[in-house]
């Protein structure tokens, strides 16, 4: 195992830390190239936010992320290029199986985006955040003179501040991982119950992750004439490591359909009020203000304030038959809160025993993988206005505006986090067991290989049966969506370093 060294904040762009939720104001730029030369200043000397802790929340910032197309344009050598994973230098939208294991298929499918398919994909992103009324001003600035010579825009993905509240009606961005920035988790094997605490590595590249290893990413030999800057592999110490402190953002743009989910809803409510809100609860997993389902089986982990145990830190032991929350809720599939091996299994005998498959534990322990090694870091943003239930729901009102998030994770692997979650946990009809449903939120009910049906969702009941939800529309459509890094600091100068 290689010597731990100390997390050098200054190195890495802010939005891995922070999440910039006091700067209520946001803008995500999607841009190609027009003049490498005139883009190289503007990067230069572009005011990165990094990710240092001030006494006083700032008032705005600035973030940089590149697509594969972005640094073949910066002239990164192939040889370094092909360090980065396979994943990003595909492409989200690359190859036809990726975009059938992510669910890009019929209407979200990528000839259907307005950006992000084949032909369409930005060389870069740049995310502006601000307070309140600052943003316009803001961009402005740090446009400045090279700014139009350097790109051309693609796009403008605005954002809305609806008070943590998306579009939908629900509370969100309530299930994080706690980043073990003081790198003090240790990895043996044997971590047998759930907990949030994550190894750093597996958002930042160039530290140890839940594995204890080091997620591979472009490493230069140490003599290379550009790479002087660059900090040194901490694994291999013979080696500048350009992909430290950086990490993989993905961005997909979800239309969400308000009106569509509301209606549903009440329409099979026969437009009871509490059955309906009942229905959209369970479809979520969480009670619309946050709380979620199974609050009233939840165990504490660790000391951490109520409010946190409530509506972050639980578990699905006390759940196991599901009958709290649906095993196919939207929050059951993102984090099924389970752990390496099931609760009860201590010991070497007990271990080993269920290891062989003699264990008597509920079969879905064994189908659902380990939460642990699938963790995301979620830093997106909704769009559109708010629209109240009551809104929603109105026979003659007309769908005027556009509503969303822009969603966006960050991770060191695209392929066993980002990529897992949403092939194997989400757009899955087999999670957890079960059959003929995908996620109620994000499935885009197309018929897959021995599943023809996917659009049932299911509600087990006290007897052992199941009340069938069928006809679920699609509520959530994928307008655009790329794989970028966003470099650490350092790196990004390195990116920049390249002349004709």
């Amino acid at each position: 195992m290689a010597s731990t060294t100390p997390v050098d904040y200054s190195d890495i762009q802010g939005l891995v830390r922070f999440g910039y939720g006091k700067l209520t104001e946001a803008s995500f730029l999607l841009l190609s190239i027009r003049n490498v030369t005139a883009a190289r200043a503007w990067l230069t000397g572009a005011p990165i936010s990094n990710a240092v802790q001030l006494e006083e929340a700032p008032s705005t910032a600035l973030q940089v992320a590149f697509t594969r197309e972005g640094l073949h344009a910066l002239q990164l050598p192939e040889e370094v290029l092909a360090g980065f994973s396979a994943e990003f230098l595909s492409g989200m939208a690359g190859e036809e199986s990726r975009s059938r294991r992510l669910g890009d298929v019929g209407p979200n499918s990528p000839e259907k985006w307005t950006w992000g398919a084949p032909g369409k994909v930005p060389d870069l992103l740049v995310l502006v955040y601000a307070r309140d009324q600052m943003l316009e001003g803001f961009m402005r600035t740090i446009q400045g003179p090279q700014w139009d010579a350097a790109f051309n825009v693609i796009d403008v993905l605005p954002t809305s501040n609806l008070d943590g509240v998306e579009p939908f009606g629900f509370t969100d961005g309530l299930s994080q991982p706690k980043v073990d920035w003081e790198r003090r988790r240790k990895i043996h094997g044997d971590e047998l119950e759930y907990g949030n605490l994550t190894a750093l590595g597996e958002f930042l590249l160039g530290y140890s992750n839940e594995y204890g290893k080091y997620t591979d990413r472009p490493l230069l030999q140490i003599n290379d004439p550009f790479s002087a800057s660059l900090p040194a592999a901490e694994d291999l110490p013979e080696m500048r490591d350009l992909g430290r402190n950086g990490t993989y953002l993905v961005l997909r743009q979800l239309k969400q359909d308000v009106r569509g989910f509301w209606r549903f809803a009440d329409m099979q409510a026969n437009s009871d009020p509490e059955m309906r809100r009942k229905l959209a609860e369970s479809l979520v997993g969480r009670t619309q203000k946050g709380d979620p389902l199974v609050a009233l089986s939840t165990r504490r982990i660790g000391g951490v304030d109520p409010t946190e145990v409530s509506q972050n830190q639980f578990t699905y032991e006390g759940d196991s038959n599901g009958l709290l929350c649906p095993f196919g809720a939207h929050i059951r599939r993102a984090n099924p809160r389970n752990a390496d091996l099931p609760p009860g299994i201590t010991g070497v005998l007990s271990r080993l025993t269920h290891t062989l498959g003699f264990g008597e534990a509920n079969f879905r322990d064994d189908v659902i993988a380990s939460t642990r090694f699938h963790r995301l870091l979620r830093r997106g943003r909704e769009y559109g206005p708010g629209l109240s239930v009551e809104d929603a729901i109105k026979k003659d009102a007309p769908e005027t505006d556009d509503h969303g998030i822009h969603f966006i994770t960050l991770s060191a692997n695209i392929s066993r986090q980002f990529e897992f979650v949403q092939s194997s946990w989400m757009m899955s009809t087999k999670f957890g067991g079960l059959t003929e449903e995908s996620d109620p939120l994000l499935g885009n009910r197309e018929p897959v290989q021995g599943c023809p049906v996917t659009d049932i969702f299911s509600l087990p009941q006290k007897n052992g049966l199941r009340e069938r939800v069928a006809g679920l529309p699609q509520f959530v459509t994928v307008q655009g969506g790329a794989y970028f890094f966003l470099p650490g600091i350092r790196a990004l100068r390195y990116l920049c370093s390249f002349g004709d």
